[in-house]
């Protein structure tokens, strides 16, 4: 039954039908020419998928993201950004990369994250004579910090997933977040350096003062939700809760840019988001319970371990198969599957599950960013006005960096594991 599914899907991605479509439909392929089980059952699983409590974070964290998206926030953290660093060489893309880090502590998407400060720094950039293929390319891979740097929707659905604390994962995001944003204004600054993009001239204390001063509240939201969680006044699931309840004040009474006739257009736009996602579940859960009923995760351990018990090849091995998968499916379906399976084998070849969730979060984050399904491509080349193929060159290096950023990750596991332990 796993191979019919497993045949089914293959078939159904290569024809391009989405991949929610297709985990669902592979999978009632697989019960029908099975003959032994009711579809009924296919519906309970599904349901059983989403009657997971720490799975209410998502629909609130997106709203939460909605909320001060409209409500100036983005704005606020470029001008700061903009503040800080515009006078480098390169400052409107080192901007892009700073803000980005910013907003990535408050939407948790990584789509978000990229129309969000896109919309403002794209236009910026091209307006300053860069180019608009290295403009978009820079929001683009930017724009995948939103799933590393916490709090991040993939690494809730890795904790339920996995069985692993949320609060631990949000913690292991920090320092991997902060060091691939480092490596990316690096990049920036040295691509910029050659290309002859100068900073800002004139930037005053002052301004940086006033920039400071308008973005406080939107800094202040990360420091209480993760302090919150952290200081044990709520959970995650609560913690997204306490967000949207911020952001409504902050967006509607204190910066008053969001209107009361505009929470109808928010709320729509999270709900359809929370929708896509949750179908994405409710599919891949289908899909894993089945994968796990037919004994696919002890084949794929007793598979590694037959090529090498080396924790070294596993992780290597692993780093291949997460970007490859990335390429092609979406990131929640793909950890939704994916974690139940690995996850073991990565616990008895003495991977700690944390690390191991850090690891699969920064390959799948690639995939943001690599055809055919870079959903942060798509949108940066929406906001430019070009085509998919005209970003692929400035991104090459972008991708070099962010694979050695992802060997050190693997490899150097305090990276992940320092935060979690200290705060134990």
């Amino acid at each position: 039954m796993a191979l019919t599914m497993l045949v089914s899907l293959l078939i159904l991605l290569l024809l391009s039908v989405p991949v929610a479509l297709s985990l669902g439909l592979a999978s009632t392929i697989a019960v029908l020419s099975d003959g032994n089980m009711p579809l009924l059952v296919l519906v309970q699983r599904m349901f059983a998928a989403l009657d997971v409590f720490p799975l209410m974070a998502i629909p609130f964290f997106i709203l939460a993201g909605s909320l001060m998206e409209t409500g100036g926030i983005s704005r606020r953290l470029v001008n700061l950004a903009n503040s800080l660093v515009g006078g480098m060489t390169g400052g409107l893309a080192v901007v892009t990369v700073v803000t980005a880090m910013f907003f990535s502590a408050i939407s948790g998407s990584s789509a978000a994250t990229t129309a969000a400060i896109g919309s403002i720094l794209i236009p910026a950039m091209v307006q300053r004579g860069y180019d608009i293929r290295f403009a978009s390319a820079t929001q683009a891979v930017s724009g995948e910090l939103g799933v590393i740097v916490p709090p991040s929707i993939p690494m809730i659905l890795f904790g339920i997933s996995a069985g692993v604390s949320i609060g631990d994962l949000f913690l292991a995001g920090f320092i991997p977040g902060i060091m691939i944003s480092f490596s990316l204004i690096l990049t920036c600054w040295f691509i910029a350096k050659r290309k002859g993009y100068k900073g800002k001239s004139g930037i005053t204390m002052a301004m940086k003062v006033q920039a400071f001063k308008e973005a406080l509240l939107a800094l202040l939201m990360p420091v209480i939700i993760l302090g919150g969680i952290y200081g044990g006044l709520f959970t995650p699931t609560e913690a997204s809760v306490v967000a949207v309840a911020y952001a409504f004040i902050v967006g509607v009474f204190i910066y008053k840019e969001v209107k009361w006739k505009d929470l109808v257009n928010i709320f729509a736009k999270s709900s359809i988001t929370t929708a896509i996602i949750m179908v994405i579940i409710a599919n891949a859960g289908m899909f894993g319970w089945i994968l796990t009923r037919e004994q696919i995760p002890q084949q794929i351990g007793e598979f590694f371990t037959s090529i090498s018990s080396s924790p070294i090849v596993f992780l290597f091995l692993i780093n291949l198969l997460l970007w490859f998968v990335g390429m092609f499916f979406e990131t929640s379906a793909a950890i939704i599957i994916l974690a139940p399976l690995l996850t073991p084998v990565a616990v008895a070849l003495g991977i700690d599950p944390v690390h191991f969730g850090m690891i699969m979060i920064v390959n799948l984050a690639m995939g943001m960013v690599t055809p055919p399904v870079g959903v942060n491509l798509f949108v940066a080349c929406q906001i430019a006005g070009i085509r998919l193929e005209q970003i692929m060159r400035p991104l090459v290096p972008f991708l070099f960096v962010l694979v050695v950023d992802i060997l050190i990750i693997t490899y150097v596991p305090k990276i992940s594991l320092l935060l979690p332990q200290l705060f134990k």
